[in-house]
């Protein structure tokens, strides 16, 4: 059994204070640095499972808490804000000096997906990425994932109502549909697929995708 080693930092920036939970991959080639979103922190099931499989497969993986979850706060700032936040932490981030590929989940994708290729990240991964508020697909935020300028790979949930995977545009990334799955991939319990499974489905599809950018 590959034994996952854990580290934790925290980290001055100019939007306060961040953490850094690291989980160390066996003979790393990458890092993978997931921000959260604006309703949770890095409990969150996805970014607990992709920091869980990942390091086996050479993915150091640094699961990321914006200032103002390390403050206690229960409202996230303003994107420009999250940006800053993000911003400070990337030195940290390759500090390894490995490739880093930006991501995250929601707010955190979007983050990922503004300031990827000004930082040099290698690829970003969006994990329910919010396409649009709930209800109103004309507010559209598109612009940011097509902008990216790097190879990005978009993990949905087939019944997200912040988009659904059809309601996406057509562009230079790809998508990975988790079937049933909410904005927090989570199963109705009358689907035919089961919660670990859908899990099982997001880390392969990842895994796959990140093998590529080697």
């Amino acid at each position: 059994m590959i034994k996952d080693v854990t580290q934790y930092e925290t980290v001055a920036t100019d939007a306060g204070e961040a953490r850094i939970t690291w989980h160390e991959g066996t003979e790393p080639w990458a890092v993978l640095a997931l921000g959260h979103g604006a309703g949770g922190g890095v409990e969150a099931r996805d970014l607990q499972a992709l920091a869980g499989a990942l390091p086996a497969l050479g993915v150091t993986v640094a699961l990321v808490e914006q200032p103002w979850r390390v403050a206690g706060k229960k409202v996230a700032p303003a994107p420009k804000t999250l940006d800053t936040g993000w911003r400070g932490l990337w030195p940290v981030l390759a500090g390894p000096g490995l490739p880093v590929i930006a991501g995250g989940r929601s707010a955190g994708a979007r983050v990922a997906c503004r300031t990827g290729r000004e930082l040099g990240a290698r690829a970003v991964l969006a994990l329910s990425f919010p396409l649009h508020p709930p209800g109103k697909p004309e507010r559209s935020r598109a612009d940011e994932l097509l902008g990216t300028g790097l190879p990005t790979l978009v993990v949905q949930g087939g019944n997200d109502p912040f988009g659904r995977p059809g309601e996406y545009p057509d562009g230079p990334y790809e998508l990975v549909e988790i079937p049933y799955g909410d904005h927090g991939f989570a199963l109705p319990k009358r689907a035919p697929l089961g919660q670990d499974e859908a899990l099982g489905l997001l880390v392969g599809g990842v895994a796959e995708w990140i093998s590529g950018l080697r």
